[in-house]
């Protein structure tokens, strides 16, 4: 698309001047019949600069302010409205209408087809003042406060003095089809709306700077031992090797029936000696072997079957050292031959009683 070129009087704070006109070698018969419609004087419109000629008369007149839409605004900033249950007295009190006037500046039947409408002084100046009153008002109202607040205010009230000045409508050239006699007119065809859009547009936010950056520190959890190196030691099971030299106890317990040596002895064996190291074997009929009921012979001893270490490949088998049976023990305290304290109760009889009949 070829560039846009406006004439000089379309530039921001430019005093109004005659349109720039620019039709084709042969004009619209629509434009014609408009022309007619409000040549007063009847003045012939038989070639194109007749066509110019009339159109640039009935611009440049100081009527000629079209209407382009009209704008609802309320009067005061949103803190200082009235408030009424009735919604028409609340429209009433606190909106006022701005109708939003422009003039034409350039008309182009060539290469865009297209006309361009420039804002009047009075309708920048309404806007401006709106937008310093009640608009930088009710944004500031919404923000929070920092320390650079009012210059950016001030800056966000220049830029849109400089916006309202430069702004201008560019529409079909079929809008002329609402020009009246004196060289004012209106909008079609719903253009009205994209010039409210546009217009509106123009009021922009005052936007806060972003916060600053937060800086979140990363908690890591301590370990639940002070001895722990990591987390991957935490859950494997503890398993015992077998103890080589553990198993020498069962050799150097004596083989005498003593009883407090014995249970000396078998205490330290069994505190010494790991849980997997020991099989007990159960009960089997080589065991079960008869004794003897006399009591004046030496207690009956029975010997452990041969066993090895469950976990060591290379360890042979190693006899456990015999053991009384509590069974021949038992015998020995139920016999009458049993002295206590050495006193042989089989001999009682040799001593007589005093006091015996």
């Amino acid at each position: 698309m070829p560039p846009v070129l406006l004439p000089a009087s379309a530039a921001a704070f430019a005093p109004r001047s005659a349109p720039n006109i620019v039709l084709s070698t042969k004009v619209d018969p629509w434009l014609t019949a408009t022309l007619k419609r409000i040549n007063r004087v009847k003045r012939p419109l038989n070639s194109v600069p007749q066509h110019i000629r009339f159109l640039i008369e009935t611009l440049s007149s100081p009527s000629a302010i079209w209407s382009l839409c009209s704008l609802m605004l309320p009067k005061a900033p949103e803190s200082e409205l009235k408030k009424d249950e009735n919604p028409l007295v609340e429209a009433l009190f606190n909106y006022q209408m701005i109708t939003i006037e422009a003039y034409i500046v350039h008309v182009d039947m060539v290469s865009q087809n297209e006309v361009a409408f420039k804002l009047t002084p009075e309708t920048i100046e309404s806007l401006v003042e709106y937008h310093k009153d009640i608009h930088s008002v009710d944004t500031a109202a919404a923000t929070w406060n920092w320390s650079e607040k009012e210059v950016q205010l001030k800056k966000l009230q220049e830029d849109f003095v400089q916006a309202a000045n430069r702004f201008v409508y560019r529409t079909n050239a079929m809008a002329l089809e609402g020009l009246e006699e004196d060289g004012a007119g209106e909008l079609l065809c719903g253009r009205s709306e994209e010039v409210r859009s546009a217009i509106m547009g123009l009021f922009l936010p005052l936007l806060p700077p972003p916060p600053p950056p937060r800086v979140v520190d990363i908690v890591r959890p301590n370990p639940l031992l002070p001895s722990s190196t990591g987390a991957e030691n935490w859950w494997q099971p503890s398993m015992s090797q077998p103890q080589h030299a553990s198993m020498e106890s069962w050799r150097v317990v004596p083989s005498s029936p003593n009883t407090t040596s014995s249970a000396d002895s078998a205490s330290s064996m069994w505190a010494s000696m790991g849980v997997n190291e020991v099989q007990m074997p159960s009960p089997s009929s080589s065991l079960s072997e008869p004794y003897s009921t006399d009591c004046d012979s030496p207690p009956e001893y029975y010997s452990a079957p041969m066993t090895s270490a469950p976990y060591t490949s290379s360890m042979t088998s190693a006899s456990i050292p015999s053991l009384p049976l509590p069974s021949t023990l038992l015998q020995q305290q139920c016999s009458a031959s049993m002295g206590y304290g050495g006193f042989d109760w089989s001999r009682y009889q040799d001593f007589a009683l005093p006091f015996a009949m």
